[in-house]
């Protein structure tokens, strides 16, 4: 029992830390991602959380999934399909160790948010993106939108998880 509390103590820990380190919201000028036409999402570091993640292998970083007033109100009310409007965001960073903190443990144990890697969008609009599910995808690293190339594998990885409108992250109240 001691441990689940530990791990869970680690995952709101990691949750506030990557929440108040996330890269800064975006801004009018910036590009928006190719084939999509979405820009970085004013405000979207005030969201809600939606759940944490640790991807391990190549990536190992740890993400924030946050949802706007819509994505939040439909994971609450277990609608499906996520109705329009609803905007999902993931914040990445890489997954290090805490030196300070593994000190004050006396063992390696603590991870927290590093270096940012980048921001994640998905925004449900069922006629604009009816070839995607009904959803558009951007990728931002550093504030610039990635290459149409790594948007166009978005949707396929993406229908693994049709019979949950397209979306991996469950809430976690």
């Amino acid at each position: 029992m001691r441990g689940k509390f530990s791990y869970l103590a680690v995952a709101v820990i990691v949750a506030v830390a990557i929440i108040s380190w996330a890269p800064a919201s975006g801004r009018a000028d910036q590009e928006a991602a190719p084939i999509f036409g979405i820009k970085i999402v004013p405000g979207y570091r005030d969201w809600r959380l939606i759940s944490v993640a640790h991807e391990a292998g190549n990536l190992n970083d740890i993400r924030a999934i946050l949802g706007n007033d819509a994505a939040i109100k439909a994971y609450r009310e277990g609608e499906l399909p996520f109705p329009d409007g609803t905007v999902i965001a993931r914040i990445a960073w890489m997954y290090v160790p805490s030196g300070e903190n593994n000190r004050a443990f006396g063992r390696q144990q603590s991870f927290v948010a590093g270096p940012a890697t980048n921001v994640q969008f998905m925004v449900k609009d069922s006629i604009k993106y009816a070839t995607t599910g009904g959803w558009g995808f951007a990728q931002f690293k550093d504030g610039k939108p990635d290459p149409a190339a790594k948007l166009e594998t978005c949707f396929p990885c993406r229908e693994l998880a049709n019979a949950r409108d397209f979306v991996f992250t469950r809430y976690a109240p």
